[in-house]
């Protein structure tokens, strides 16, 4: 059984090689059909994973309790989030005194959501976000220094103009390696003094974990205020078990400070740091889709011209299969011929396009600042729908052949 697949692989090549412009248009077909299959998705994966990455980063022990619903509102059919009064300041603060639960509660709040920051003559484009946050913003919202020092408890109290900026906004303004430490940078209608440097968190899925700026709290509440300025607060667990306590707590507490009735919803919000994960993946998964169905379409056109291709080669092959038929070859073999190379030629372009589409779906997972991705999955499923795709163009003409009568075959001009 071996020796005849062999035997009709050979002789596949030899049919290949005899009409190579026709198999190479065929093939380029099929490998477009499963590059795009195999890079979008390897590309999908790679976005997944950099989401997943970003939002690990802000802590998995981590929850929010803000105004406003989390949500994704897609096209002007999706559902618009809940936004409840803004929590004021007070609220914040009196919350962090209340909680009696052993977690780390911080406050902070938005100054600008697509600020500007000069130092000297150079300056940042108009898509820094700056934050206002006391001593325990950084460790509750996963930020970490490179270097210098976090605020002190006194300088948050105080308001004083002293900065921590991200790793963007030190490339944008410290240009020549300048030491950012103990510089001046303007912040607004501010002057601030750089007092440390956050680690990178990327800036992948469009969150610019790195084009940040924060200030202290009450620096932001005098010279950044606004109308119905809302504060949000950050609350951080020992650990991944007592979440759930923690954020029972955080609600009991909460609905105290709001005056909330019992038996009345909510008035505010429990974020958890991958909720938005989690909605983002699950939106992707759409484009999954899409992305399969991009590829049958491409490949069922290639099925089409190389059933086209394997028509015409069993007329222009009609003489040969009457004396294979001659000289004993039975229906079952000259069909496994005309099987056998239909399948290799959809191989050849299967493992042509799984190669384009993996370097095409790396490099944007290199973009993305994630690890080299090999997707066994869409690998394995690519070999497969080839095989099947090369037996379905096959089938017919394979029938077709098998049909021929021997002595018309032979006498085919």
């Amino acid at each position: 059984m071996a020796s005849f697949i062999q035997e009709n692989i050979k002789i596949s090549f030899s049919s290949i090689r005899a009409q190579l412009l026709r198999t190479t248009l065929t093939v380029l077909i099929i490998s477009i059909g499963i590059m795009a299959l195999v890079g979008i998705l390897t590309a999908i994966d790679a976005i997944k994973s950099s989401i997943n990455s970003n939002f690990t980063n802000m802590g998995a022990n981590t929850f929010t309790i803000r105004n406003r619903e989390m949500s994704l509102r897609i096209g002007q059919n999706g559902r618009k989030p809940k936004k409840y009064r803004s929590i004021t300041y007070d609220e914040a603060v009196r919350f962090t005194k209340d909680y009696s639960f052993p977690a780390i509660p911080s406050v902070s709040t938005m100054a600008a959501g697509a600020g500007t920051i000069k130092y000297g003559s150079k300056k940042t484009n108009p898509n820094m976000r700056v934050f206002g946050g006391d001593e325990y913003y950084m460790a509750t919202s996963g930020y970490e220094l490179r270097q210098g020092r976090n605020f002190s408890a006194q300088e948050v109290q105080f308001g004083n103009h002293v900065a921590i900026i991200g790793k963007e906004v030190v490339e944008a303004l410290f240009t020549t390696n300048e030491d950012p430490i103990d510089k001046i940078i303007t912040i607004g209608s501010g002057k601030y003094k750089v007092i440390g440097v956050l680690k990178s968190k990327g800036n992948s899925a469009g969150f610019g974990g790195d084009k940040v700026a924060i200030l202290t709290l009450n620096n932001v509440r005098q010279y950044f205020s606004m109308p119905n300025m809302t504060f949000t607060i950050n609350v951080l667990a020992n650990n991944t078990q007592m979440m759930e306590a923690a954020i029972n707590e955080a609600i009991g507490t909460f609905r105290v400070v709001r005056e909330v009735r019992i038996g009345e919803d909510n008035n505010f919000e429990i974020a958890k740091s991958d909720n938005l994960a989690n909605m983002l993946i699950g939106l992707i998964g759409k484009a999954t889709t899409g992305a399969t169905v991009i590829g049958i379409i491409t490949l069922l056109g290639a099925a089409i011209g190389l059933m086209n291709i394997m028509l015409v080669s069993v007329t222009e092959r009609t003489r040969e299969i009457g004396i294979r038929k001659a000289i004993g070859a039975t229906k079952k073999a000259i069909r496994s011929q005309f099987l056998v190379e239909a399948v290799v030629i959809c191989q050849i372009g299967g493992l042509l396009g799984i190669i384009l589409g993996m370097v095409i779906g790396n490099l944007i997972s290199y973009q993305l600042g994630v690890g080299f991705i090999i997707p066994w999955l869409w690998i394995i499923s690519g070999i497969l729908l080839c095989m099947f795709v090369g037996l379905f163009a096959g089938l017919y003409p394979a029938i077709k052949a098998s049909q021929l009568d021997p002595i018309e075959a032979l006498r085919f001009e």
